[in-house]
C-alpha cells in the first residue's frame, strides 16, 4: 500500500486524480475555518476514500472516478444539492456506493478475506453485499446525525430505502464490471 502512495503519477489521469485529492484536502482545511462543523465533518468523510483509492493501486480511471464521485457526494451535501435537484440523491448513492464497493472488493482481496476463485459471479455477489452493507451504515450515520446532531439532515423511511436500493444497484453494476475487468493496475493478482 505504501509503495502505491509514494509512487509518482505517470499519466494525465493519475495527475488529475492526485489534483482532485489535493483539492479535497485543501477544501477540508479551508472548511474548518469557514463552514459549520457539520459541513466540515461531511467533507472530511470523503478523505479516507480518496486516499485509499491511491494506496490500493486502483487503475487510474477507477482511482479518478472514485475521488471525484466521493468528493461530489460530500460536496452535494454541503451545498444542499440533494434537496434542490430531484433524483440527485439516488444518482449519487448509486455511483458512490458503486465505487466504494469496488474499493471494498480490492481491500477484501488484498487482506486475504476474499480469495481468487476464478468464478465470475464472486465479485458480483461480494460487491453487491458490500454495497448494501455500506448503504446501511451510511443510512445509520444519517439517522444518528439527524437524531443527535441536527434536524437539518433529511431522513425519512422512503428516502432511506430508496438510497439503499440505489446503492445496491450501483454496487451490482460495479460487481458485474469487476467480474470482467481488472480493478487494480500492474501485475497484481486480482479477483
Amino acid at each position: 500500500m505504501y509503495a502505491n502512495l509514494k509512487r509518482p503519477p505517470r499519466t494525465a489521469v493519475e495527475w488529475i486524480a492526485d489534483a482532485v485529492r489535493a483539492v479535497a484536502i485543501l477544501t477540508v482545511v479551508v472548511s474548518t475555518f469557514t463552514l459549520p462543523a457539520t459541513d466540515t465533518a461531511v467533507l472530511s468523510m470523503a478523505l479516507p476514500a480518496v486516499m485509499l483509492s491511491r494506496m490500493l493501486g486502483l487503475r487510474s480511471g477507477l482511482d479518478l472516478v472514485t475521488c471525484v464521485t466521493v468528493f461530489v457526494a460530500a460536496g452535494s451535501n454541503v451545498i444542499d444539492l440533494y434537496r434542490s435537484w430531484t433524483g440527485w440523491d439516488l444518482v449519487v448513492h448509486a455511483a458512490c456506493t458503486g465505487v466504494l464497493a469496488a474499493v471494498a472488493l480490492v481491500v477484501l482481496h488484498d487482506t486475504g478475506v476474499l480469495a481468487p476463485t476464478g468464478r465470475r459471479r464472486t465479485p458480483i455477489v461480494v460487491a453487491t453485499v458490500a454495497g448494501l452493507a455500506l448503504s446501511a451504515v451510511w443510512e445509520m450515520v444519517e439517522w444518528f446525525g439527524y437524531r443527535f446532531l441536527t434536524d437539518s439532515i433529511f431522513v425519512t423511511y422512503d428516502d432511506t430505502i430508496g438510497d439503499m436500493a440505489a446503492g445496491g444497484i450501483g454496487a451490482l453494476v460495479v460487481g458485474i464490471l469487476a467480474s470482467r475487468f481488472r480493478l487494480t493496475r500492474g501485475d497484481r493478482a486480482t479477483l
